[in-house]
């Protein structure tokens, strides 16, 4: 009886989690198999052409800001963090139309090619659940072990520090500033995101790793019926394109202390990708993670 009531909804959470990734272990024989039938997508892109939305993105946010300062003024407290989180969702809205009419352009099969399928949704989204909840282990270890080093190399003192739109959203309790925060990480952010570092970066990586132009101009998919080595070896330049997205994922986040948690959770969203070939999964995980972060931090 003691033992039970020592057990919270997060213990429940982490054994089912370690459950479902030691069955997806077994399944795959420890990962080996797990992309063995995932085929590069195709497509036309330029190698520079993942950067452009994030150009956009970058420009508009300065060049907003420079006009909104102009006409408010400094505005101080949550006024002036509510305006800003509204500039990097206008910035943000107009990057992913970008990316939209970019993939449309340079993806076979247009936004379907790109992995943006409506009728997959539901799918999509209970998949994404079972995906959260089999990495969640693995990003609690990545935190856990942060914490530990943190705490090695810098002292006992050592806290890793809270995400700067959470701190916002503990700090203050005006209900724009936090429809606009929770609008932003679990909506906007997670397509923006996602749209550039699974559906350009992560696609532009492995296609060249993979580089077998067509006569039209897009790079085929792998013969099917290949042979053992040819499928290790198109399984391993998917998890390569993975691993390097999941980097460029991970280092555009300021807070170094949640880059290995966030590494991590950018592996889930990658392999989620490579394996539907729908880019609706990863959004549908990156949001429940930022969901999940949000109402964790209100609940404190």
């Amino acid at each position: 009886m003691e033992f039970a009531e020592t057990i919270t909804v997060t213990h429940l959470i982490l054994l089912a989690g370690l459950i479902l990734f030691a069955r997806w272990l077994l399944k795959t024989s420890l990962g080996r198999k797990a992309l063995a039938d995932s085929v590069p997508r195709r497509n036309n892109m330029p190698a520079y052409l993942p950067f452009v939305p994030l150009f956009i993105c970058f420009g508009a946010v300065w060049l907003i800001a420079s006009i909104t300062h102009r006409v408010f003024g400094d505005l101080q407290g949550w006024q002036s963090n509510f305006l800003d989180n509204l500039i990097l969702c206008i910035s943000e809205l107009m990057s992913i139309v970008v990316i939209i009419f970019l993939a449309r352009i340079h993806f076979a099969r247009r936004l379907k090619g790109f992995g943006l399928n409506v009728k997959t949704i539901v799918k999509d989204f209970f998949a994404a659940f079972v995906n959260l909840l089999t990495v969640w282990p693995l990003i609690t270890a990545a935190i856990l072990l942060t914490m530990f080093f943190g705490e090695h190399i810098w002292g006992q003192e050592y806290q890793m520090q809270q995400h700067q739109e959470l701190k916002l959203m503990t700090e203050y309790t005006q209900l724009p500033l936090r429809i606009i925060i929770f609008v932003v990480a679990v909506v906007i952010a997670s397509l923006f995101e996602e749209m550039v570092f699974r559906g350009l970066f992560q696609t532009t990586i492995r296609s060249y790793l993979d580089a077998r132009p067509s006569n039209a101009g897009f790079r085929l998919k792998p013969a099917v019926g290949g042979s053992m080595l040819d499928t290790r070896r198109g399984s391993g330049k998917a998890w390569l394109a993975i691993v390097i997205s999941s980097g460029l994922f991970t280092t555009i986040h300021a807070n170094t202390g949640h880059w290995p948690a966030l590494f991590v959770l950018g592996i889930c969203l990658g392999y989620a990708y490579e394996k539907s070939g729908s880019l609706i999964r990863p959004i549908f995980i990156h949001s429940l993670f930022n969901a999940a972060s949000i109402i964790a931090t209100l609940n404190q």
